[in-house]
């Protein structure tokens, strides 16, 4: 089978979730909120907006995970003070109890994919990857995929001469 990015890709972020949904089961946190309370960690008071844009995840996802969040105890939502289109949400002293434990258990899963590998090793992959995640935030989908439709846009090297 040829060797691909996208299936290999897809194979961790998939078992990444079960990690995640097994090791935080305790605290019952899922892997569709757990990125939302690490943001939170870095960035308390952060707008539900702000949590969007960073994870890339939209709006409504995002609206369900802090609702959810909010509902077992881990975050309050308030309406930002300048601003009330916007909510703004902070963790609560339980969220803040559990900081420590949830970080180490999800420094584990990052500890089990680089167990062997080098670390200069490492550091290619991360730079690779952030390469990739690049190269993803400076495309705009909809005005390419159209274009592709129209015989315009083709993988690089495979660009038709317009």
């Amino acid at each position: 089978m040829k060797r691909s990015f996208g299936r290999l890709m897809s194979i961790l972020h998939r078992q990444s979730q079960v990690y995640i949904n097994c090791s935080l089961k305790e605290f019952g946190i899922t892997s569709a909120e757990y990125s939302f309370l690490l943001y939170l960690y870095k960035k308390n008071g952060a707008t539900q907006d702000d949590m969007s844009c960073y994870l890339y995840i939209d709006k409504a996802a995002t609206a369900r995970a802090v609702q959810s969040l909010e509902q077992k105890g881990y975050v309050t939502k308030c309406k930002d003070q300048a601003d009330k289109r916007f909510n703004r949400i902070f963790l609560t002293d339980k969220a803040r109890a559990h900081k420590e434990e949830i970080w180490r258990r999800i420094r584990c899963w990052s500890d089990f994919l680089t167990e062997g590998i080098d670390e200069a090793t490492a550091g290619v992959v991360i730079d690779t990857l952030e390469k990739m995640v690049e190269r993803v935030e400076d495309t705009n989908f909809t005005k390419t995929l159209e274009e592709s439709r129209h015989e315009k846009f083709k993988p690089s090297g495979q660009r038709k001469n317009t």
